[in-house]
């Protein structure tokens, strides 16, 4: 297999099969998958569910040729109603999860009736890829029922409507780490027969199944390669790092405040004291006090350089 080293967290990186019509991504995240849940807590099965959700969002921009950002939605009628990934081009990640507190404890307190996928989503939902592209205002999106016992298995049947491409899924994510790989079935390359093409895929199949969530989590992309595809002929590309980085920022946050106008502002001080402004995506907060709101309605200063606490 031929490789070039790469940091293990924070990566994706594309392999090929020598030869073959196949290709794959692998993704790990640590630091971005940490900075993303940085000023929330999620219920531990809910945070196992969006790690997943992150990674397959990293593997299908990594999948595709375009320059934009790209966002993975799920909507389930059980306790997770909503789930977003986005991920850019450039592979920079930002994640939110909306969950019924209630149910997810009922869950967590009690057997599981069913797999624990389903438990959380519910018996129907969707799953929507929608990928906005910045030249020219592109837009695309594709969207297939929730299907199968994991996330996974969903993001298979998306590929199999949506892209035409046969494709094996694995996801797994733990309190510090997050990770993903993807096998697909290309149309139309290799210079062997069909029957060598089918054979080929259905080996790497069964290779991808070989892998157990503690391995694809703990292990580096070259030994998870070695133990899911050992008989194959692979190159593996150099990576590309992916970090945790949302929209929010001071000055968007104060040209909000600006708009809703000093009168309604200073109501919202007078009543609490001070004014906190929460990202709906990261829940990071902005802090300000009277001091910092008379200075962003006086003369002066900009947003970008009004003081706030966060």
């Amino acid at each position: 297999m031929q490789n070039e080293t790469h940091r293990a967290g924070d990566h994706v990186r594309r392999f090929i099969f020598e030869q073959r019509p196949l290709r794959g991504h692998w993704v790990q995240l640590e630091d971005a998958w940490r900075a993303l849940r940085a000023h929330t807590s999620y219920p531990a099965p809910v945070n196992a569910l969006l790690g997943e959700a992150v990674a397959a969002a990293v593997l299908l921009a990594a999948t595709l040729k375009f320059k934009g950002t790209l966002t993975f939605q799920l909507q389930g009628s059980g306790a997770v109603r909503l789930l977003v990934a986005q991920c850019t081009h450039d592979f920079k990640l930002r994640a939110v999860a909306r969950w019924d507190a209630a149910a997810v404890s009922a869950l967590e307190a009690g057997a599981p009736c069913g797999p624990p996928f389903r438990e959380l989503v519910g018996g129907d939902g969707r799953l929507t890829v929608t990928v906005e592209a910045d030249e020219r205002s592109q837009r695309y999106q594709g969207v297939v029922p929730l299907a199968g016992d994991s996330l996974a298995q969903s993001l298979e049947v998306y590929f199999a409507s949506s892209e035409q491409l046969p494709t094996r899924v694995i996801l797994a994510a733990a309190d510090a780490r997050a990770a993903g790989m993807l096998v697909q079935k290309l149309p139309g390359e290799g210079r062997e027969p069909e029957e060598g093409s089918l054979a080929a895929w259905e080996e790497a199949a069964r290779g991808i199944e070989r892998l157990s969530a503690r391995e694809l989590l703990g292990g580096p992309v070259e030994a998870v390669l070695a133990r899911a595809f050992a008989d194959q002929d692979l190159r593996l590309f150099r990576g590309s790092p992916v970090r945790f980085e949302c929209r929010c920022s001071l000055g968007r946050v104060t040209g909000v405040l600006k708009a809703l106008g000093a009168g309604e502002i200073r109501d919202v001080l007078k009543e609490h004291g001070s004014v906190t402004v929460t990202c709906e995506f990261c829940q990071r907060p902005y802090e300000f006090d009277s001091i910092d709101i008379e200075a962003l309605f006086a003369e002066g200063p900009g947003p970008e350089t009004s003081p706030a606490r966060h």
